[in-house]
């Protein structure tokens, strides 16, 4: 499979597609009246698409909520002062996000005395845990003696009490309890995220994971409302970015195929179509399952023990045993595929990730429906060739395989974590794979994206010259352009720079570096980013 990118010295465009393409054939279309954008050298690339970022988690963390990053709060005392200090929210609740305990440390019980009087609930950086205050857990009616959920983890004291810490799909218990984020925040915070994604080149991306079960999920703002707030924006004409929507029926734990049936016959995914909203520019794709969770909190299936713990994880499906929780999963991807959808599918760990390929590779449709695993961190060989056999897909993340390497390498060893995301394995298997962001959980600035995927580096350690998985520059830009677009089943349409398809451009400082020098991509500005045609961004190079 060709995975290379070509880039283009000139091309034209007209009615918001490209027209030309080349010096010579873009000279023979232009006259007095074309408008000339002079790049002055700069790459010129096809918009960018980031085909796993939470938009709608990503502009409440970024542009809602109280920031307790590393950078804004590098321990926990200071996590605590920022919170002590925040004002409350119009609900009366204090949201905050970003925390890293990989960077400062365990979390059990750290704001559990923070504010009284107030509820307070404050997200980390992956997404998959929380941590809460006395009254939060006071006005969720938690004790002591709640179990964890199937999936999910509750912290807990050496007396068994709560400490405040919801690890997967324990969050639920405690998102169930927040307020709703109003429709105009949330729309407020889409625009501000929306001009953030186009400043760095991005046209397109895949908000995997609306709808019902978004209590499961990050903060759980992603909810029926979120949908809403996209289809307003896309009908008041103030949507550029090009969204696909994976549905969500299930949170991080339990799923079942009661569930996915009863969305599935709920009528969310004619959310768009029914307001007439063109499919090019907003759409519903497929559903979003969780198979399994994440190495770190213990909950990622894989087929040998890892961890402090010893663990090897589990599917997170609703079942009592192994072979009911893999009949349950079979039965769940049989309906998304029935109904003609993509199943996104959450699966970590190697057991996982093989386990969700078996069921896919007996549906009759799959390569028609153009399935995918998202993750899948750990595939063996075997079952990337079988994922290319049947033309499943592979969502990948780099930037975060750079930003928790050391705490995966503490709890895989050595051996497991050099496989790490095998992207040079998945090319030579011929998987079509992606490079995505999964913000709010890594930056959503591709270019450091790119450089993790070809340097294949940590925070604390560089990437070995030899690494075997490591891929080109150009081949991680074809994996956020054209190869998101066939994920997208909108390869005819976008992800090329090719004569007829969607004017969707990002246009660079400088020229694109070679491989050698892939870390100059980091100081390379996005100088334009044009949409379906329309200038969506326009800044100087520093």
């Amino acid at each position: 499979m060709d995975r290379s990118c070509p880039l283009s010295d000139a091309l034209a465009v007209r009615a918001g597609r490209v027209l030309a393409l080349g010096r010579d054939d873009v000279a023979a279309v232009t006259g007095t009246g074309t408008t000339v954008v002079d790049a002055r050298g700069g790459a010129v690339t096809p918009g960018i698409n980031d085909a796993h970022l939470h938009f709608t988690g990503a502009a409440m963390a970024d542009f809602g909520y109280v920031d307790v990053g590393p950078d804004a709060a590098p321990g926990w005392e200071r996590v605590g002062g920022l919170l002590e200090r925040a004002a409350p929210g119009a609900d009366g609740w204090i949201r905050a996000r970003g925390w890293d305990d990989v960077v400062i440390g365990p979390a059990a019980g750290q704001i559990l005395d923070v504010r009284p009087e107030t509820p307070v609930v404050a997200f980390d950086s992956t997404g998959h845990q929380l941590v809460a205050n006395r009254e939060a857990l006071r006005r969720a009616g938690l004790a002591h003696a709640v179990p964890d959920p199937a999936g999910g983890v509750l912290g807990r004291d050496a007396h068994g009490d709560l400490s405040g810490l919801f690890q997967d799909a324990a969050m639920e218990l405690l998102n169930r309890s927040l307020p709703p984020v109003p429709a105009a925040a949330l729309r407020d915070a889409m625009r501000a995220m929306q001009r953030r994604l186009h400043s760095q080149g991005i046209t397109s991306l895949t908000e995997p994971g609306l709808g019902p079960a978004s209590a499961g999920l990050l903060d759980g703002s992603g909810s029926p409302e979120a949908i809403r707030a996209l289809g307003d924006l896309a009908e008041a004409g103030e949507l550029t970015l090009r969204t696909t929507v994976l549905m969500l029926f299930a949170g991080t734990g339990g799923a079942d195929s009661a569930a996915i049936a009863d969305g599935l016959a709920s009528g969310l995914g004619n959310a768009f179509t029914d307001r007439g909203i063109d499919a090019r520019l907003l759409r519903m794709a497929g559903v979003k399952v969780f198979a399994d969770g994440i190495p770190r909190s213990g909950t990622a299936w894989m087929a040998e023990p890892y961890g402090d713990h010893c663990t090897r994880g589990s599917l997170v499906i609703a079942g009592a045993t192994e072979e009911d929780r893999l009949e349950e999963l079979r039965r769940i991807l049989a309906l998304i595929d029935g109904a003609g959808l993509q199943a996104g599918i959450h699966a970590t760990g190697d057991a996982a990730t093989e386990a969700a390929v078996d069921a896919l590779a007996s549906r009759t449709r799959a390569r028609k429906n153009r399935h995918y695993i998202i993750h899948g961190a750990f595939s063996r060989p075997d079952t990337l060739a079988r994922m290319a056999q049947h033309g499943i897909g592979y969502s990948t993340n780099p930037l975060i395989r750079h930003g928790a390497g050391e705490a995966m390498r503490r709890l895989l060893g050595e051996e497991r974590f050099t496989r790490h995301q095998p992207l040079r394995s998945a090319a030579s298997a011929g998987v079509r794979f992606t490079l995505a962001s999964d913000a709010p959980v890594a930056s959503t600035d591709w270019r450091q994206t790119v450089v993790a995927a070809v340097r294949r580096t940590t925070r604390t350690t560089p990437g070995a010259p030899d690494d075997p998985e490591r891929i080109g520059g150009l081949e991680a830009l074809a994996a956020m352009t054209a190869d998101a677009a066939w994920q997208d089943r909108m390869e005819h349409a976008k992800g090329r720079l090719v004569p007829g398809m969607a004017a969707d451009l990002c246009v660079l400082s400088s020229p694109w570096p070679d491989d050698g020098r892939i870390e100059d991509l980091l100081g390379i500005d996005v100088v334009l980013t044009i949409a379906g045609g329309a200038t969506v961004h326009e800044g100087a190079p520093r």
